[in-house]
């Protein structure tokens, strides 16, 4: 993993020279799923989120206009500082861009998300081999048959990224992702992705296909890319996301999130 500055990794996103996956950058430093949506809209998805806080976990909301996002770090401007961003209109992604300056409204609201990226440092820290990173790949990520608890408009199955271990890399692995519940915490399922109505395992909806070994079994997390199935499938006639496994890094630290289970419990606010 990279151990570079995220103030750093930042400025070189927002100048354009880098649009990839963050997966592996910045290792220690907190990163998020980007959900921005119109302030109408706003308080509905936030309860979206408080209802499936496995996938949605809230660690940061903006006020409507609010671009500056002090509380996650210095200087981010959420308009320009992820690597990639879907515009998305009645429900279907019409753009993919690296700069959202130009669709800026002033009554529109940042959400920052939990993403399992934040605790992959800590996977690699405890011996395991996060495949992605090693391969260098965007982690793979699969739409489940598993209902999610909807509010009025918004509604989707659940959202799992994967990461493939040996049997006993898989209990190491959930030992050390549960500490961060924030973030996922630990994997919703590990074993047959039939089960989770996934088809086949080398054909992700989202990212790519990694290498999965013979004897090695996939482990599943909860993914925020579930609230982007949420966003479209209300058919909202706008909102901007990040593109899957493109986040934003935050300067704030994963060891600030060990086994916090409210975001409340910190000062990021």
């Amino acid at each position: 993993m990279i151990k570079q500055c995220a103030k750093v990794i930042r400025s070189e996103i927002r100048a354009g020279r880098f649009c990839g996956p963050t997966s592996g950058l910045a290792a220690g430093y907190v990163q998020a799923n980007i959900a921005i949506v119109p302030a109408q809209v706003a308080d509905e998805f936030a309860e979206f989120c408080a209802l499936n806080k496995r996938a949605c976990a809230l660690l940061h909301r903006a006020d409507p206009g609010q671009f500056l996002l002090p509380a996650l770090g210095e200087g981010i401007d959420i308009r320009t500082d992820v690597p990639r961003y879907l515009i998305h209109r009645a429900g279907e992604s019409a753009q993919e861009v690296t700069d959202v300056r130009d669709y800026w409204r002033e009554d529109l609201v940042t959400f920052a998300l939990g993403c399992s990226f934040s605790f992959e440092e800590a996977l690699i820290s405890a011996g395991l081999e996060v495949r992605n990173i090693s391969e260098g790949r965007n982690v793979p990520m699969y739409r489940t048959n598993r209902n999610c608890s909807a509010t009025e408009r918004f509604h989707a199955n659940l959202v799992v990224s994967m990461r493939p271990f040996s049997g006993e890399g898989i209990d190491r692995a959930c030992e050390v992702s549960g500490q961060y519940p924030l973030v996922h915490g630990a994997p919703v399922y590990a074993g047959d992705p039939a089960a989770l109505g996934i088809r086949d395992i080398a054909a992700p909806d989202y990212g790519d296909a990694v290498t999965v070994n013979p004897g090695e079994l996939t482990a599943f997390w909860a993914c925020g890319v579930t609230a982007i199935e949420a966003l479209r499938n209300a058919g909202l006639d706008f909102c901007i996301t990040h593109a899957p496994g493109h986040m934003l890094i935050s300067d704030r630290q994963n060891t600030e999130m060990e086994s916090v289970t409210d975001i409340r419990a910190l000062d990021w606010h």
